[in-house]
């Protein structure tokens, strides 16, 4: 039987107080952000509105939510304090929707019959972080406070209209609904294609993980004139949402004194990732390491590394394997014990310590290793992403297949049409 996903009324969310990992409160929720989409798909939640202790507004992704549960809401304790703007594409779920005048359409009672729309439900789709608009709690009739109020009951979103866009529409935010339908490939190529003017009025309206994700398969000159046409806060909100290793080819691109300006907007902490990945030459391991991958301590068991494989925001290459490691478990770590493959983790029971089936047999690479070899590791092991270890032993990051082959690739691969592996449909229009 399918696990039922949660379905949660944004009115119990209003005033909700939100918790960090560690049970202490950041603030409490104020509004929900959402964003109308074309093609007959119901508008998505992309985060939530919270006003934090200091009485400011900030905004919170729901891919940065664990957990919407009874009178309160558990983030990841990643939490960006910048003041929360609206942007043209964002609609607020609680100032926006509720009380608004809108229409069934035909089949759900009178065709065409006014209602006011009191509450919305969400829920949260299967194995995944994202959450939609699922129902409409709405009252028939005009109502007022001299009219008997009408009949009330909940109906699906699609038995109401006003809340989608229109399928050809040709402004900002009917290109990034459809836009969203894509893969983050298929968005960059798209917007390669488009004028100057237009390709930064799209990018400016995607949220910031969603450009983030498209600006890494941009060429490096769309994706310096997209940041530069950004409000530098905005702009090192974008930056922190890549990839440390993108944000740092990406930022090497720019002159030295916007680099150090976004870079001092940036968290220290991504800053700091940042810089250090811009110490390095670009064509060795250093240089195309990512700092972020799955990092264990030794007592960790089985089960716990397979809960941080499922990580939706993983890609494949990261997920593919955990590294264990002695205390500190941030890059740069303690010393590096060795690897655990996927493969091994599904054969071990769940209690099983990572450190008794670590894989140490081979050499992990140096910073300065150069691309050929690093190429030539991963074919010789058949490895999709490799460990980069200091002089000192400690782990400061892993290689990936596909950032090493963004460097072997032709300069203009980008430029390639993959719409003709899957014919006049394209490529990537089934969803993520």
């Amino acid at each position: 039987m399918a696990a039922v996903t949660p379905r949660v009324f944004v009115s119990h969310l209003s005033g909700v107080p939100v918790f960090d990992p560690n049970g202490d409160q950041v603030g409490r929720v104020r509004d929900l952000v959402a964003m109308l989409r074309v093609g007959g798909r119901p508008p998505r939640i992309l985060g939530l509105v919270v006003e934090v202790i200091s009485r400011r507004r900030i905004f919170l992704p729901m891919s940065r939510v664990t957990g919407v549960e009874s009178g309160q809401v558990i983030t990841t304790g990643v939490v960006n304090m910048r003041r929360f703007e609206q942007r043209p594409t964002e609609r607020l779920v609680l100032g926006e929707f509720l009380d608004r005048r809108v229409r069934l359409v035909e089949g759900h009672g009178q065709e065409g019959e006014e209602v006011t729309v009191l509450d919305v439900a969400i829920q949260q789709l299967p194995a995944r972080r994202d959450w939609e608009i699922d129902k409409y709690f709405v009252r028939k009739g005009r109502g007022g406070a001299l009219r008997r109020k009408g009949e009330t009951l909940t109906v699906e979103w699609s038995a109401v209209s006003g809340f989608s866009l229109e399928e050809h529409g040709q402004g900002a935010e009917s290109l990034v609904a459809t836009f969203e339908r894509l893969r983050p490939t298929d968005v960059a190529n798209a917007l390669h294609h488009l004028s100057p003017k237009r390709r930064v009025e799209v990018a400016a309206a995607l949220d910031d993980d969603r450009l983030a994700d498209v600006l890494e398969e941009l060429p490096e000159d769309d994706q310096v004139e997209i940041i530069g046409k950004l409000a530098e806060e905005r702009a090192a909100d974008v930056l922190e949402a890549m990839d440390p290793d993108d944000a740092a080819d990406l930022l090497s691109e720019l002159p030295e004194e916007d680099k150090e300006r976004l870079l001092a907007l940036m968290r220290p902490d991504d800053a700091a990732d940042v810089r250090r990945l811009m110490s390095y030459e670009e064509r060795t391991a250093g240089g195309l390491m990512t700092t972020e991958p799955i990092v264990l301590l030794p007592d960790a068991t089985v089960a716990d590394a397979l809960a941080r494989v499922r990580q939706a925001d993983l890609s494949p290459a990261l997920a593919a394997q955990v590294y264990v490691c002695r205390s500190p478990d941030d890059t740069p770590t303690g010393k590096y014990l060795g690897t655990v493959h996927f493969q091994r983790l599904l054969r071990d029971p769940p209690f099983t310590l990572v450190s008794s089936i670590v894989d140490s047999d081979l050499v992990p690479l140096r910073p300065d290793t150069p691309l050929p070899l690093v190429t030539s590791y991963l074919a010789a092991y058949n490895m999709v992403s490799a460990p980069v270890v200091d002089e000192s032993g400690s782990l400061l990051g892993a290689v990936t297949v596909d950032d090493v082959l963004d460097h072997l690739l032709p300069d203009d691969w980008r430029e390639t049409d993959l719409t003709d592996l899957h014919g006049e449909e394209g490529v990537g229009h089934g969803g993520r």
